[in-house]
C-alpha cells in the first residue's frame, strides 16, 4: 500500500521544474515574487511544493559550505511558511488565519536567531488588531475594510462607525466591550491600541511591519501555497485576498499550487456578474511567473509505477534511493530515445528479488494503458489509487483462499476502472454464466487483438481502449474469471444463477451436472419447481452443453431433455440451442434420441436445410419422417 501524501522524494523526475522555481526566487535577490504552480487535480502538485522546499534548502546548504562553517553555525536564508487553506476551511477564517500563521513563524524565527525581535512583536501586535477587527466588525464595516462579514459578535454599530470614522482607540474599544457583553472581552484581549488611526493606514502598517522584520533579520520569507482549489469559493477568495495584503512586499516569494482553472471558478463564482477578461486579469495579476506541472507521457508512468514497487520492496533503502536517482536521470534523457522498463532497472541491478520483478514487469505492461485510458490518463495519484486497490484484493484472495492470479486480477481491474460500465457487466454475466467460470467470446478477440487484426465491435465494446486492453497479457478467455471477480465484488456483486435457486433446485442442479446421465430419475421432483428456477437450471445446462464438441447423444443431453420435459419453453430453448450447433458436430445418432420431442420438428426441419449438415444426418430424418414418427414439412 502507498500512502495518498505528499513526498519530498522524486517519483516523476520533477526536479527539474523544483530547480526552476528555486533558482527564480534565488535571481529576485529578496525582490517580491508570486509563482503559480499549476496542474489538474493528482497530477503532483503537493509534491512539487516539497521538492521546491527542498530544493531551496539545499541551495542554502552548499553555500555554507566552507572553511570552519557548517549549517548549524550559518540560519538559512530562507524561513518557510506551509500553508493549506482547505485544513481552515469551516473553522477559521483564511485570511487572518494566514497572516497570523505567517506573522507567528516569523516572531518565532526572530527569537531563535536572536534578531528582528523588537519588529516581530510589532508586526504580532499588528496582526491582532486585524485579526480582531475581523472578529469584531459589523456587515457594513467589514464591507468597507474589503473582509467579507462574519456576524461573529453581532452588529457592533456603535464600533464600526468608529473605525468607519478613523478612530479606533481605547474609547472606541471600550465601547465596543459594552456593546457585546462578554464577547468584548475576547476582543479587547485581542486588540493592543497604540493611538488613534485609520483602517487603510493600519494595513499599510502591518505592510511595512512585515517587510521591517524580514529585512532586520535578513531573510526571504517564501509562503507555500496548497490545496486552494479543494477549498469552496469563499475559502479560496479570502485566501487569494490574504495572499494580495502580503503580495509584493520586499524579501517575500509566494509559490501557489493550484488548478488554475478552478480557482478562476471561485473567483467568477464570487464576484459574480464579471466577464471572463475580468477573470482572467484578476488571477493574472497575483500570479507573476506561471509554471504549470506537465502530464506524464508513458516512459514517466512506467518508471512511476516501476519506483512506487521499489519503495515497497524489500531493498536496502540506500539501494533503494540509488534506482530512484538513476530513474529520474534516465527520465531526463527520454527525449533522446532513451528508456525506462525493466531491462534498464535490472541493468541497475541484476539482483533484484522475484517477487519485484515481477511487478516491475507488470509495470512495464500496464504503463500504456495506464497513460492513454480516460479513467487514469496518467494521474499520479488514479494510478496509486490503482495499485492500492489492486494490493487490496490481493490480500483478500490471500486471507479468504481464492488463490487469484495478480495478473489476472490487474487486467480485471484495469478493465473495470477505464472500461464501459455495461461491457463490465456483460463480462461478469458471460463469467458467471459459464459452467468453469470462462469468458470463452474473448478467446477470438484476444487471439485477433494480439495478431493485430481490424475487429468492429459493437456496442458497448466498441471503445479504442477494448483493443488495447484485449492485446494486454495475460488472455483472460480461457481462465476461469470467477476467483478475480468475487474479490471484486464492492463494484459489481458477483450474483451466479445458483444464487437465485431454492435449497431443492440447487440439489437438483447439482445431480444433473455431475450425473446427466441419471437424469430421468429426477423428473418428479424437477415438475416441482417453479419456472423462474426452471430458466435458471435451464441456464447452466446450456451453459455446459455448449462444450461438447459432438451432438450424438452425449449425457448432458439427457439433463436437458429432463428439464424440458418438465418444463415445456425449455424445450423450445433447448430447441434453438441445437439448432445453432456448427454442422460438423452433428451426428445421426441424436436424431432417434430426440425424434419423439414435441419441439424437434423445427430442430430436424432446420438441418434439413443446411447445406453442410452430413448426409448420414440427413437420411436419418428422412427415415424417421417416414416413419410416420415426426410430422413431414
Amino acid at each position: 500500500m502507498w500512502t495518498d501524501n505528499e513526498t519530498a522524494q522524486d517519483f516523476l523526475n520533477f526536479g527539474g521544474i523544483a530547480k526552476t522555481v528555486a533558482e527564480i526566487v534565488e535571481q529576485a535577490q529578496s525582490r517580491p515574487i508570486s509563482i503559480g504552480v499549476s496542474g489538474a487535480w493528482g497530477v503532483g502538485k503537493s509534491s512539487m511544493i516539497k521538492l521546491i522546499r527542498t530544493e531551496l534548502s539545499a541551495r542554502h546548504a552548499e553555500k555554507c559550505v566552507g572553511p570552519g562553517t557548517s549549517d548549524a553555525e550559518k540560519p538559512s536564508r530562507f524561513i518557510f511558511v506551509e500553508f493549506n487553506a482547505w485544513l481552515y476551511q469551516g473553522y477559521d477564517d483564511a485570511r487572518a488565519a494566514l497572516i497570523e500563521v505567517v506573522a507567528s513563524t516569523l516572531a518565532k524565527e526572530a527569537e531563535e536567531r536572536k534578531t528582528g525581535i523588537d519588529q516581530a512583536k510589532d508586526l504580532l501586535e499588528r496582526v491582532n488588531w486585524f485579526r480582531a477587527i475581523k472578529l469584531s466588525a459589523s456587515s457594513a464595516v467589514s464591507l468597507a475594510l474589503g473582509l467579507p462579514p462574519t456576524g461573529l459578535l453581532g452588529e457592533l454599530w456603535g464600533f464600526g462607525k468608529s473605525v468607519v470614522a478613523g478612530q479606533v482607540d481605547q474609547e472606541a474599544v471600550d465601547a465596543a466591550k459594552s456593546a457585546a457583553g462578554k464577547a468584548g472581552e475576547s476582543a479587547a484581549g485581542l486588540v493592543k491600541p497604540k493611538k488613534t488611526t485609520s483602517p487603510p493606514k493600519e494595513i499599510e502598517a502591518l505592510r511595512k511591519s512585515f517587510e521591517d522584520v524580514l529585512k532586520e533579520m535578513g531573510v526571504t520569507l517564501v509562503v507555500l501555497i496548497d490545496d486552494l482549489d479543494r477549498c469552496l469559493p469563499e475559502t479560496t477568495i479570502s485566501t487569494l485576498e490574504a495572499i494580495r495584503l502580503l503580495l509584493f512586499l520586499e524579501h517575500t516569494a509566494f509559490v501557489i499550487a493550484a488548478d488554475d482553472q478552478m480557482i478562476k471558478h471561485a473567483v467568477k463564482r464570487h464576484f459574480q456578474g464579471v466577464d471572463d477578461d475580468l477573470v482572467i486579469n484578476y488571477f493574472d495579476k497575483l500570479i507573476q511567473v506561471p509554471i504549470r506541472v506537465p502530464p506524464l507521457g508513458t516512459q514517466e508512468v512506467r518508471a512511476y509505477m516501476m519506483l512506487l514497487f521499489v519503495e515497497n520492496s524489500s531493498l536496502d533503502p540506500k539501494e533503494k534511493e540509488r534506482l530512484r536517482a538513476e530513474v529520474c536521470s534516465q527520465l531526463s534523457r527520454t527525449w533522446q530515445g532513451k528508456r525506462v522498463d525493466l531491462k534498464f532497472l535490472r541493468g541497475l541491478n541484476d539482483k533484484l528479488p522475484d517477487d519485484l520483478i515481477a511487478r516491475l514487469d507488470a509495470a512495464d505492461r500496464l504503463a500504456p494503458l495506464m497513460t492513454s485510458a480516460t479513467g487514469i490518463a496518467g494521474n499520479p495519484r488514479l494510478i496509486k489509487r490503482f495499485l492500492n486497490a489492486l494490493s487490496i484484493r490481493m490480500s483478500m484472495s490471500r486471507a479468504q483462499g481464492v488463490g487469484v492470479d495478480e495478473s489476472e486480477l490487474a487486467k480485471v481491474l484495469l478493465f473495470e476502472r477505464c472500461g464501459d460500465p455495461k461491457a463490465y457487466l456483460e463480462l461478469i454475466k458471460s463469467v458467471t454464466e459459464s459452467a468453469d467460470g470462462n469468458p470463452a467470446f474473448l478467446v477470438e478477440w484476444e487471439q485477433k487483438a494480439i495478431a493485430g487484426d481490424a475487429v468492429q465491435h459493437k456496442a458497448p465494446w466498441d471503445d479504442s481502449f477494448i483493443t488495447q486492453w484485449l492485446r494486454l497479457p495475460p488472455q483472460l478467455g480461457g481462465r476461469d474469471l470467477r476467483g478475480a471477480l468475487y474479490v471484486s465484488r464492492e463494484h459489481a456483486p458477483l450474483i451466479t444463477p445458483e444464487d437465485r435457486l431454492s435449497a431443492e433446485a440447487a440439489d437438483l442442479l447439482e445431480g444433473l451436472l455431475e450425473h446427466p446421465d441419471m437424469a430421468n430419475s429426477i423428473k418428479d421432483r424437477l415438475v416441482a419447481l417453479p419456472r423462474s428456477e426452471m430458466s435458471v437450471i435451464m441456464d447452466r445446462l446450456l451453459g455446459r452443453a455448449g462444450q461438447e464438441q459432438e451432438w450424438g447423444t452425449p449425457p448432458i443431453l439427457d439433463a436437458c431433455m429432463a428439464v424440458s420435459a418438465a418444463d415445456a419453453p425449455q424445450g423450445q430453448r433447448l430447441a434453438g440451442f441445437l439448432r445453432e450447433r456448427p454442422a460438423v458436430q452433428i451426428k445421426a445418432s441424436i436424431v432417434p434420441k430426440i425424434g419423439d420431442e414435441l419441439w424437434s420438428k423445427n430442430v430436424f426441419d432446420a438441418w434439413s436445410d443446411d447445406e453442410d449438415i452430413a448426409k448420414p444426418v440427413k437420411s436419418a430424418i428422412k427415415a424417421r419422417r417416414g416413419n410416420g414418427n415426426v410430422s413431414v414439412k
